[in-house]
């Protein structure tokens, strides 16, 4: 006769079944999925931050005059894209020495661009043709920033204007074969120069290559870049 007050074992615990165990792995292949997305979205923002920008920088001194006749002023521009035609103005968000691009009949459009050329970090080793009034330094800076950047082109501009710095003889832009120097190489305006000053003839390496006529060929300190070492005056 069975014990009345006998109490009977337990059941034993269920045995878990395999779609637990998928659930789980679903669970955790979720959570490193947008672990993973959070990750991707992260180096992507990282990215664009350091993407280029449109602008270009402003040089830290770009109107200090120099005594090397060949390394003119020289200023900054807006914009990392310009061709020969192109014409350009002061750019007011980059004062003092910005430009930009501009429309040649707007009213702010002060030069056209004559020539570009590939930029240079040697002083006086780009070139511009005669007839530039002004030489534009174009550069793109990263992060959006205002200062710095990376040398792209450089613009040679001509004035809109009948105000020509850069003719031969006017005295101002890049020295050419017209121009007058003092004896010092120090590029003066032609009309009403003072005695002392010489006429340039020509632009060489070497004395020698000197062209008939010059009475003061003046021998220029080194300067890396500079297509000339020598510059042949006639007193």
């Amino acid at each position: 006769m069975a014990n009345p007050y006998q109490v009977p074992p337990p059941p034993p615990p269920p045995r878990r079944s395999n779609n637990t165990a998928t659930i789980l792995v679903i669970v955790f292949v979720v959570i490193a999925a947008i672990y993973g997305a959070s990750r991707v979205l992260l180096a992507d923002d990282t990215k664009n931050d350091n993407k280029p920008s449109s602008s270009a920088s402003t040089p830290g001194s770009p109107s200090t005059k120099t005594s090397d006749p060949g390394n003119p002023e020289s200023s900054s521009d807006t914009s990392s894209s310009w061709k020969v035609g192109d014409c350009g103005g002061p750019d007011p968000a980059n004062k003092p020495d910005g430009y930009r691009p501009q429309k040649c009949s707007a009213s702010g459009a002060t030069f056209k661009a004559i020539d570009i050329k590939e930029a240079s970090i040697l002083p006086g080793a780009i070139q511009c043709p005669a007839g530039t009034d002004l030489m534009i330094e174009v550069s793109i800076s990263y992060n959006g920033g205002k200062s710095g950047g990376i040398p792209t082109n450089t613009v040679c501009g001509r004035n809109l204007s009948g105000d020509h710095p850069g003719d031969a003889g006017a005295g101002g832009g890049q020295l050419v074969k017209g121009d007058c120097v003092t004896d010092q190489a120090q590029e003066v305006p032609c009309a009403g120069s003072p005695k002392g000053t010489y006429k340039v003839l020509g632009l060489v390496k070497t004395k020698s290559e000197c062209p008939s006529g010059t009475t003061e060929p003046m021998q220029l300190t080194m300067a890396v870049g500079r297509p000339y070492d020598v510059i042949c005056a006639e007193g």
